[in-house]
Parts: C-alpha cells; sequence; structure tokens
C-alpha cells in the first residue's frame, strides 16, 4: 500500500482574477476551493492514476472537516487525525497574467496527536510505500521526517521524501528512495547558484553520496533530471500553454511511482513524471491519465 503524510494540509481556495491592481477592490471571474498540501496533492494524481492511497496527517476544525469530506469524495482512504484545536489552513491562490499565493501557518501539533500518527506508521509493513511531502508545522521542527523514517528503518519500506532545507537534508542518511528538489530548492541546499544541467547533475550527485538513492530536480519548464547510482537522465517538458503551477511538483512524484511501479524503468518513470507535472500545469486542479497519455505521445 502507499501511504501519504501531509502535515499541514489545507483548503486551497483559489480565485481567477485576471487583472489584480493593488490598492483596491478586485473582483473574482471564477472561484474553486480545492482540498491542497503536497501530500495530498500526490494521492489525488495517484488516483487519478487509478493507484489508491492512504493519506495520513492533520486537520482541524471546520475547516479539516472540509478536507476529510473532500478527501472521500476523491475516493483516497482518509486516515487524517482531527486534533483537539485549532482550524485547518486556508491558502489563497490568485492566478490571472501573474500567480500570487499566501500560504497560513496552519495549526498548532501536540504531542498526542503526533503519538497517534506514529501508531498509525507503525502499522506499515514490508514493501509498502511511504511519501513525506511537504513542510512541516514549525512545532514539529526541522526532523520530524528523519524522526519517522528513523522509526522505520528495520523494515524495507520505499520512502519518498519532497521537502526542503533541513527537513530534507536531514533524511538522507535514512537513504530514501527518491527526493525531489526543485532547481531552486538545490540552491538553497547548498546556497550556490545553479542554473545549468550540469551543475545540478554536480549537486544531485552530492544528494546521493549524502544518502538520497534516486534524485529528480524539476527545472520548470526546462523539463528535469534525475540522478541515480547507475546514470543520469534529462527529459524536455513539451511546450504548452501553462495556467496553473500548483501541485505540478506533487503531480510529477506520483506520474514517476506510477510508471516505476508499473515498468520499473527509472527512464520510462522521468518521462512519465514530466509528462504528469506539464499536463497538471494546464488545468485548474489535476489532470486525467488520458491528459498524461497525451503528452507523452
Amino acid at each position: 500500500m502507499i501511504y501519504t503524510v501531509t502535515l499541514n494540509p489545507s483548503l486551497d481556495y483559489v480565485l481567477q482574477v485576471d487583472n489584480l491592481v493593488k490598492n483596491c477592490v478586485n473582483r473574482s471571474s471564477a472561484e474553486q476551493l480545492i482540498a491542497g498540501g503536497k501530500g495530498l496533492n500526490v494521492s489525488i494524481m495517484l488516483k487519478n492514476l487509478g493507484i489508491q492511497t492512504v493519506t495520513l496527517g492533520f486537520i482541524a476544525g471546520f475547516t479539516g472537516e472540509k478536507i476529510r469530506e473532500e478527501v472521500k469524495k476523491i475516493g483516497c482512504i482518509d486516515e487524517f487525525i482531527m486534533l483537539p484545536k485549532g482550524l485547518s489552513r486556508i491558502n489563497i491562490k490568485l492566478k490571472g497574467s501573474e500567480e500570487t499565493e499566501i500560504n497560513a501557518q496552519g495549526p498548532y501539533i501536540p504531542e498526542q496527536s503526533l503519538n497517534i500518527l506514529f501508531k498509525k506508521l507503525a502499522k506499515l509493513k514490508d514493501n509498502d510505500i511511504l511519501i513525506l511531502a511537504g513542510n512541516a508545522p514549525s512545532s514539529l521542527g526541522n526532523d520530524i521526517y528523519a524522526k519517522i523514517m528513523s522509526t522505520l528503518s528495520d523494515r524495507n519500506i520505499l520512502t519518498v521524501v519532497d521537502a526542503s532545507g533541513e527537513q530534507l537534508i536531514k533524511t538522507l542518511k535514512y537513504k530514501p528512495f527518491l527526493i525531489k528538489p526543485n532547481i531552486h530548492e538545490l540552491s538553497e541546499v547548498f546556497n550556490v547558484p545553479i542554473e545549468t544541467k550540469e551543475d545540478i547533475i554536480l549537486y544531485a550527485k552530492k544528494l546521493c553520496e549524502l544518502g538520497a538513492k534516486n534524485v529528480i530536480v524539476s527545472m520548470d519548464k526546462r523539463g528535469a533530471v534525475m540522478v541515480c547510482s547507475e546514470s543520469e537522465y534529462y527529459c524536455k517538458a513539451k511546450c504548452i500553454s501553462a495556467v496553473n503551477s500548483t501541485g505540478a511538483g506533487d503531480s510529477m512524484v506520483a506520474g514517476f511511482l506510477a510508471k516505476y511501479l508499473e515498468s520499473r524503468d527509472k527512464k520510462k518513470a522521468l518521462s512519465f513524471a514530466v509528462a504528469t507535472g506539464t499536463a497538471a500545469t494546464s488545468c485548474m486542479g489535476f489532470p486525467t491519465k488520458e491528459d498524461i497519455i497525451a503528452l507523452c505521445e
């Protein structure tokens, strides 16, 4: 079974604002309310690809209940933990000629709720897949993913980490199967400017030396580079009209896993991952399997 962990899920309030003007009243031309958060986005995209997942994490208040409702509507298996107080966050996504996002902080997560999560994770078995995605609330520190991986280190679990900074670096000693920084996050990890494919390969190799088995670095419109112990791969993205960047990286993770589990071929999986991420930028929400296959042709 595939498990996704979204420690700080959200309701994303997406507003289409064709001409945003500062210091005056703006009116939207369309609105959409979507359950979001990186791990949950991976679950939604995998569901579109015909793969079931269990969604784990924390929700709170009436906004949390709405997230749970949306998860069930999508058809994912809901294992979210309701917090004793607070509200799950609402993020504002303004879409127009440019994209502007305002992401809220989210609720405080008490120790007793965190313990419930660890009890749920303790049920994972050999050959399960665990996806740890997104930034953790500040109350959990910058090593919560490493702590999770530490408790499961005695099992043969395929782990995917999509995080940034110290949260990512501290997981590497547990040898995650896949990490997926974007080019900006890779630059931040090593505190150097990274622009070319050669730069990406150089620093992705350093992440492999630190423990990651496979590293995919997304390059926005340019596609993605993958580095692993046996080889390096590059896949160019098709040129399309992009309308939405939210969830594109999460869709890449889902696309890679779906194709890798089917074929065990990393090159094919990278190509499908890039097509999935590209398709996600072409629509408000998540693309269908047919949308993705069309980009692979």
